[in-house]
């Protein structure tokens, strides 16, 4: 592949490509020609003593149709990518011909049409030898940029770079002269396919793997550890802090069994040590009962994965993720509820804390108010809401979508549950 500095390198070899076949056109134009590559208002032609021009204008560059979906980004299992399509580039030229003396440009801009028309591709070789440094040759001109990486990579890369002629009707003509200011001259626009630039980063390669083990099992389940789901004690995914979670999956029987638990608020996941396990279809850990100092365990969706070491294994595996709703806990007791003509204003102390970046909303059966943007953890949260009738309300409390439990499924037909309500006063 080659490297960013592939654009100017094409550019210097059809530089020399142009400088080294317009030797045969000397005669015929009366003087040694010159060729530049820069922008058209950059060329004067006000010393008389400039003999005839060619020029090479970069115009444009273009994605590549044909590699622009060849190839996506890949990771690995940890997230990092560790490859990166090529950058896939068409270039589009002008190639000026200047001339002071009559018939001069016309017949330059043929030699070099020629030129360009012989040539169809521009072969390996002569990318190497045009960007060549030749420290006995005092008029060469290839930047130095160029031989680090060698011939910026424009040798090695994997398509050929291929020369093709574009039409470019008097109306496209008109409005790039326009474009950079300069009077027309005699001009012919062509494309250099395809420029294959590979993202310098870093890359990830795996070691080769020294021992290989095969298992043969006569079931449609996966042979490794597998985390299916995530349960409170009441059956539901939606769990609170200070509850047992049990964890569902197949071969969860092992030692040095960990729980690992993500959020997104976190930058490291939390980690609790289960240790050793026995049934090979459930785990489970508890929850702490309230936040740790210095630790943050805010309500929401929890991504949560296991490691553990199989039996019959020395190398620890880890399992995919399974979601964990972590719900608000209401502290009933501690809820302060005022009431005027227009609103009821809710005081709730809650556990876990509202983070700072998270969204949250109280309730009171059906009345619902949003909590106000803070810059800090909230202990307690406070909203507005609707006027309700006085009397007996069930707390509902939401965080970042997780809402807070309220159904007691313990009973043999469901009902709010008793220590969720408050009265409100009328």
């Amino acid at each position: 592949m080659s490297t960013a500095l592939a654009i100017g390198a094409v550019s210097a070899v059809l530089r020399n490509v142009l400088d080294n076949g317009l030797v045969d056109a000397v005669p015929a134009v009366g003087s040694p020609v010159k060729v530049s590559a820069k922008a058209p208002d950059l060329i004067k032609l006000d010393n008389p003593s400039d003999g005839p021009q060619l020029n090479l204008f970069l115009y444009r560059v273009s994605l590549n149709q044909g590699w622009r979906n060849a190839d996506l980004p890949s990771r690995d299992s940890g997230g990092r990518r560790t490859s990166s399509p090529p950058l896939a580039l068409d270039l589009h030229y002008l190639l000026t011909a200047y001339g002071k003396e009559d018939l001069q440009a016309e017949m330059l801009l043929g030699y070099g049409m020629q030129l360009l028309h012989d040539r169809p591709f521009l072969d390996r070789a002569a990318i190497r030898s045009a960007l060549q440094f030749d420290p006995l040759d005092p008029s060469a001109t290839v930047p130095t940029a160029f031989q680090t990486p060698a011939n910026a990579g424009l040798a090695d890369q994997l398509e050929t770079l291929k020369i093709s002629w574009e039409l470019l009707d008097l109306e496209g003509m008109s409005k790039l002269w326009s474009a950079t200011q300069s009077h027309y001259r005699p001009s012919a626009a062509f494309q250099v396919s395809v420029v294959l630039i590979e993202p310098a980063r870093p890359v990830v390669t795996p070691l080769p793997v020294l021992t290989r083990t095969l298992r043969v099992e006569p079931s449609t389940l996966s042979p490794y550890p597998t985390l299916e789901s995530v349960s409170a004690p009441d059956g539901t995914p939606v769990v609170e802090l200070g509850e047992t979670v049990t964890l569902h999956g197949t071969h969860l029987a092992g030692t040095a069994l960990k729980v690992l638990l993500q959020h997104r608020l976190l930058k490291v996941p939390h980690v609790i040590t289960v240790g050793a396990n026995a049934d090979a279809t459930t785990a489970k850990f508890a929850l702490p009962a309230t936040e740790p100092v210095n630790q943050i365990w805010p309500a929401g969706v929890w991504s949560v994965s296991v490691e553990l070491v199989p039996e019959g294994e020395s190398e620890p595996r880890t399992t995919k993720v399974a979601a964990m709703m972590l719900a608000p806990v209401p502290t009933v007791s501690g809820v302060a509820l005022t009431r005027d003509p227009n609103r009821i204003h809710a005081v709730v102390p809650l556990t876990p804390s509202v983070q700072p970046e998270q969204a949250a909303t109280i309730g009171l059966n059906s009345a619902q108010g949003p909590v106000a943007p803070h810059a800090a953890a909230l202990p307690q949260i406070e909203a507005d809401l609707a006027p309700i009738p006085g009397g007996p309300a069930v707390v509902r409390l939401r965080v970042d979508g997780v809402e807070s439990r309220i159904i007691d499924t313990t009973k043999p037909a469901p009902e709010f549950r008793a220590d969720r309500k408050v009265v409100v006063p009328s």
